[in-house]
């Protein structure tokens, strides 16, 4: 089959090359996939990459072998899946459980910008715990995941601030339900319950400091890839006491697939959004990395599969 292999360059990051179709386990499906999306943490990752990586975490497509244990979704079902590596590919092999069928309704563009961004979205507002009425502070918002958050968080009661640098995503949030937009940290006006923060650096602290008595800080990324440097003293400049938690999207205390069958299910209803700025032929796929790396891509970047 063909598949997108790293190549080491910054210009190129990858390029066409064959591998063996993947045989799957009893417990996995293999997919045809119609459609993956690309996340700016894979051109991180694809800076020094692992020998024989085959990237990709967020397809959409078609299955093609149905997992011999009898999980997961018969031949035929079209389906969104988030398998560990390998979905930049003609075909992907992914845990019956990483899986979930796509509704009537819902395209497989839609589909395969959902799994990373939308799996963290939900992880996310777990680890805030009740929304209504609370007011909530996302920084680095024009991504996938500020997004998905914005528009559910919103939708379940909170007064949601976010903070962009980019005046048309602002927009954009603002009509998903953001109750203000700011263009720095510094402008947003709390005290907030709730801060999710991304960026790093020097947004952290500031963050911090705009955080209620009791707050929670949730540090899911570090987008900037500047380390923030935190001051005890920050928090009497704030909250007082606080609480900082570090959130993993991948922490899970079960398998995927029901968090996506969510997700999918949200887009059918008309509820959720996914905010897709490109999709191209997956011969793009390069430039299209560079493009996201370089900030030249709004919204998730999907590429078709032909």
């Amino acid at each position: 089959m063909r598949a997108q292999i790293p190549t080491g360059s910054r210009d190129i990051p990858v390029e066409f090359g064959t591998r063996a179709q993947p045989v799957p386990g009893p417990d996995e499906v293999l997919v045809k996939v119609g459609a993956y999306s690309v996340n700016r943490g894979e051109t991180f990752q694809l800076e020094n990459p692992a020998p024989g990586l085959v990237p990709g975490k967020d397809i959409a497509g078609l299955v093609v072998q149905a997992a011999r244990d009898g999980s997961g979704p018969p031949v035929g079902r079209r389906v969104v899946g988030h398998p560990p590596s390998g979905g930049w590919a003609e075909y992907a092999v992914v845990p019956a459980d990483a899986l979930a069928e796509i509704p009537d309704g819902v395209c497989v563009t839609q589909a395969a910008a959902l799994p990373l961004a939308g799996l963290t979205a939900l992880t996310l507002l777990r680890a805030a715990g009740p929304l209504i009425g609370r007011r909530l502070l996302i920084t680095g918002a024009s991504g996938g995941v500020g997004h998905y958050v914005t528009e559910l968080a919103a939708g379940a009661g909170a007064e949601v601030t976010v903070v962009t640098a980019d005046a048309e995503r602002g927009t954009r949030l603002a009509e998903l339900g953001a109750a203000a937009v700011v263009h720095d940290v510094a402008e947003a006006a709390g005290p907030f319950d709730v801060v999710m923060e991304s960026t790093g650096g020097t947004a952290l602290p500031v963050a911090l400091g705009k955080l209620a008595r009791r707050g929670t800080l949730l540090w899911f990324g570090q987008a900037s890839r500047t380390p923030p440097t935190v001051d005890f003293f920050d928090f009497f400049a704030g909250p007082v006491s606080a609480t900082v938690k570090h959130v993993a999207y991948a922490d899970h205390d079960g398998p995927v697939g029901p968090d996506l069958a969510t997700l999918v299910r949200l887009v059918a209803e008309g509820r959720l959004h996914p905010e897709i700025g490109r999709v191209a032929d997956w011969t793009h796929t390069a430039e299209t990395l560079t493009d996201l790396r370089d900030r030249r891509i709004r919204g998730k970047a999907v590429l078709t599969v032909g």
